[in-house]
């Protein structure tokens, strides 16, 4: 069973025109973890399984970052770089430069929403990064991340629910899958 978030047209009220965006995301779990790792692996498997980490500098975002990058290498794939940001900078262009160097399999995004959809629009402006590449953890599971961006900034990008599900954005739709049922 999925749900489908839309995302307000611009210029409808939504969090540019103020709405509240919670500025540090909570923390992370093990089942949000646990598919995140499948959902990148599934896509690197046949490459090299190299990987770009990028993170807010909040403390929950770090540990999702670090627990990542830990059971990434764990499984034996490759950080090329942890690369994190302000959520406020005159420029995102030296984070975004720096998450996009070598040339990584796929990019994982631990953040908090108001930055990244910041840092996406430098992304999609600047350098190679491909959204539907990225995979993020449930802290951007936010309809209003295609509205902070623009949808197409962020079309493609998915990632794991903190049950462990999945969801995706679709220019200006997010939508949400359960995880599967085990059979017993």
């Amino acid at each position: 069973m999925s749900t489908i978030h839309p995302s307000p047209p611009p210029g409808v009220a939504g969090p540019a025109a103020g709405t509240d965006v919670p500025e540090i995301p909570g923390p992370h779990t093990e089942a949000e973890l646990a598919a995140l790792i499948g959902m990148v692996w599934s896509r690197t498997e046949a490459r090299s399984g190299a990987v770009a980490v990028g993170r807010s500098r909040d403390t929950a975002s770090r540990a999702a970052a670090d627990a990542f990058t830990e059971a990434w290498r764990a499984r034996g794939g490759t950080v090329l770089a942890v690369v994190d940001w302000p959520e406020t900078a005159a420029s995102w262009l030296r984070p975004a430069t720096r998450l996009t160097a070598g040339p990584p399999d796929a990019w994982v995004v631990a953040a908090a929403l108001p930055g990244f959809a910041r840092l996406a629009v430098r992304l999609r402006r600047s350098t190679a990064w491909d959204p539907a590449r990225t995979f993020a953890f449930a802290s951007l599971q936010d309809s209003r991340l295609p509205v902070l961006a623009g949808p197409d900034t962020v079309h493609g990008l998915r990632g794991a629910t903190a049950a462990g599900g999945t969801w995706d954005v679709r220019h200006r739709w997010v939508t949400s899958y359960e995880a599967p049922t085990p059979v017993s």
